[in-house]
């Protein structure tokens, strides 16, 4: 591997230039300002049905209704074939001419706004669920914003809330998990200027605010509405931090590249780190993705040197910035010149077990190591399970693994083993279209739109390495590496995957990325400084998951309708909404697309949009809800009878300048500003969107 630049530097608090949609505040604490910094891609790669239920098991009643919710998540029940060099959604129907029927959506769109509230449709109705601070196991106290202890938030809901899952436990009673990405210290604390003069129990705090959360919830009187069970045992109630342990498994476990002093064997890491998204397994498991985290270490610069290249390739701070969180000064694993293996043990997909408290997270090596977004599965048609995974950030890459075995219905103990073996493949892109066609401004090729075809590049398989020079142990670890090798298709961050369970398509977000230039490019990243993002289509191979080669579409390329470089499946602009920067994505049971929205370029706060992608309103996007001042929309959810969706609100005040003492919102209590899970749903007990 060619030596990429130097390792990084973090910039100073609050004061370093920052691009797109975000507030410095926003840059500094959730990715460590990575906009600001050197790329760490410097590859010269082309730029270019219903889920099978399990049997009843010792907790059948339970996980068979968290199997159900999964259906609008990773089933594909008839799936439409797809038709060559097509897309799903053409093949489902697209257009009166095919005869398909409009959507059922029919609210009135949210206009785009500045307000300090959640913004919803008319007719519709909100309430928060779950708030940071609020209790969540035995003993826990009323959250005191001026008396925080890491006692307390050990036992209470994290900081900012990403990722939201939903597992019933019968028709009015569900297991809620929700991921809780980062900290921003300067929002939790007051006076706060870094973590070189932080107290040791601010640290502490911010090490029990990560992680996840599991909560009973229960249904409000038959309706939509949702809300937390505050009394009673609450026995599957739990908190997983930055502190929990945990183990490893897979092909890696146990590798050099993962031991360190504590753990010489290398099978046990400690916590987990800037959980962003997820997704759930057939038999009921939650999968949460380590993102951003590379910030948390100092001394990056200091690790043997035969490491410095692959720990630059991740981004790792150099040196010991005061403006870091500074996890180092209680915990000592945090510093690299000490530990230098110990930043290898994050950047993992983690699986769950909401169903059993005691049981152990596991950190899942078979699915390779990277910024994780996501983690969706799907089956493919012969039964083998599918995970699909972005690398957030720009110029990285799209991923999928299959199990090298197949799902086997009832049989828990199978099942649990598919995400250890397998196949982990990259994406390489390749456009239909003359170079000339494509300039960077985004205007579409004389065909008329943006596509073109692909294939799955295989990684590793088991201890079978596919990278030359590289190990299979190696090609997990640093996984970026090997896909720069092989020569997989830089993406402008892309994001959130989820596959359609009406179509069988599979839409990734891919946010934004203004460091691309006109001459970088491509048919599938065709605007130069793209600063709204687009959403991606991929078609596999006679619409299975499990195939290798696809075809691909972009059905959406984010910003002002008015601007010509903007293209909504072909709809008539004067009817969408104004959207930018996709984050997270997600299907209700009738194939709709919803779109959360994260760094808004357009003067506006970020919301919640749904678009169909079959039929006469294909490409109809329409705004759902807008979140309060500073904050971003994650989750989102729509449960199974689509009478309510949930909403993650992350960071609501994060705005330069603000601080506890001068709060720039006052969302939800009329107080502090505290990251929340709202849900959403229709005042007559309508379907969402009608």
């Amino acid at each position: 591997m060619a030596n990429p630049p130097g390792v990084r530097k973090l910039l100073p608090l609050l004061s370093t230039p920052h691009k797109a949609g975000r507030s410095a505040l926003t840059c500094q604490y959730r990715c460590g300002n990575a906009c600001a910094h050197e790329l760490g891609n410097t590859s010269d790669n082309a730029y270019f049905g219903d889920v099978v239920k399990e049997a009843l098991s010792r907790r059948g009643m339970l996980r068979a209704g968290a199997l159900g919710a999964l259906v609008a998540t990773t089933g594909v029940a008839g799936a439409a074939p797809a038709l060559a060099g097509g897309s799903a959604s053409a093949a489902a129907g697209n257009g009166a001419a095919n005869g398909a029927a409009d959507s059922q959506l029919s609210f009135t769109p949210v206009r785009p706004n500045t307000d300090d509230k959640l913004t919803i449709p008319e007719g519709y109705k909100s309430s928060v669920v779950v708030r940071w601070g609020d209790p969540v196991l035995p003993g826990a106290p009323k959250f005191d914003f001026d008396h925080q202890t890491a006692a307390a938030q050990a036992k209470q809901f994290g900081y900012n809330c990403d990722y939201v899952t939903m597992l019933p436990m019968g028709k009015d009673r569900a297991l809620l998990w929700v991921n809780h990405e980062y900290t921003d210290e300067t929002l939790m604390f007051r006076g706060y200027t870094g973590g070189a003069k932080a107290t040791v129990e601010q640290i502490k705090i911010a090490l029990a605010a990560h992680g996840g959360s599991v909560v009973e919830v229960e249904r409000v009187r038959g309706t939509g509405q949702w809300k937390l069970v505050t009394s009673g045992r609450r026995r599957y109630n739990r908190r997983i931090t930055a502190q929990t342990k945990m183990r490893f498994s897979g092909p890696a476990a146990g590798s050099d590249l993962l031991k360190t002093a504590a753990d010489p064997k290398g099978l046990a890491p400690v916590g987990m780190l800037n959980n962003c998204s997820g997704g759930m397994t057939p038999w009921g498991t939650v999968l949460t993705a380590e993102e951003n985290i590379d910030q948390y270490f100092v001394n990056g610069d200091k690790v043997p040197a035969a490491q410095r290249p692959y720990i630059t390739r991740y981004t790792i701070t150099e040196g010991v910035p005061e403006e870091s969180r500074r996890f180092d000064r209680v915990e000592e694993r945090f510093d690299l010149a000490k530990h230098p293996h110990e930043a290898n043990r994050f950047g993992w997909i983690v699986e769950i077990d909401p169903f059993d408290p005691d049981s152990t997270p596991i950190k899942r090596t078979a699915l390779g190591r990277f910024k994780h977004e996501a983690a969706n599965t799907t089956l493919a048609k012969d039964g083998r399970l599918v995970v699909y995974m972005g690398d957030d950030a720009r110029f990285e890459y799209i991923y999928k693994f299959v199990s090298k075995e197949r799902y086997i219905r009832g049989n828990e103990r199978h099942n649990r083993e598919l995400l250890d073996e397998g196949t982990l493949y990259v994406a390489k892109f390749t456009g239909d279209s003359p170079k000339g066609d494509i300039d960077g401004s985004g205007t579409p090729p004389k065909d008329g739109e943006f596509d073109g075809s692909g294939h799955w590049i295989p990684l590793v398989s088991g201890m079978k390495s596919y990278v030359k020079g590289m190990t299979a142990e190696e090609v997990l670890v640093y996984t970026r590496v090997a896909a720069d090798k092989v020569g997989a298709t830089k993406m402008d961050r892309p994001e959130d995957m989820e596959r359609n369970p009406v179509t069988g398509g599979v839409y990734v977000a891919l946010t934004n990325n203004t460091d691309r230039t006109a001459a970088q490019a491509d048919e599938a990243n065709p605007r130069a400084a793209n600063k709204h993002g687009h959403v991606l289509e991929i078609v596999e191979k006679r619409n299975d998951a499990g195939e290798r080669s696809f075809s691909w579409s972009l059905p959406l390329i984010c910003g002002d309708p008015e601007d010509p470089a903007t293209y909504f499946a072909g709809y008539d602009k004067d009817q969408v909404s104004p959207i930018s920067c996709p984050d997270n994505v997600a299907f209700d049971r009738d194939g709709n697309l919803w779109i959360a929205t994260d760094g808004n370029q357009l003067g506006t706060h970020d919301g919640l949009f749904v678009m169909p992608v079959r039929g006469r309103e294909r490409g109809y996007l329409r705004q759902f809800l807008t979140v309060p001042i500073g904050a971003e929309t994650c989750g989102p959810m729509v449960t199974e009878d689509q009478r309510s969706v949930f909403v993650a609100v992350q960071h609501p005040g994060e705005i330069d300048g603000a601080s506890p003492d001068k709060p720039a919102s006052r969302w939800p209590d009329g107080d502090q500003p505290r990251p929340a899970v709202a849900v959403v749903w229709h005042g007559e007990g309508q379907k969402i969107g009608s």
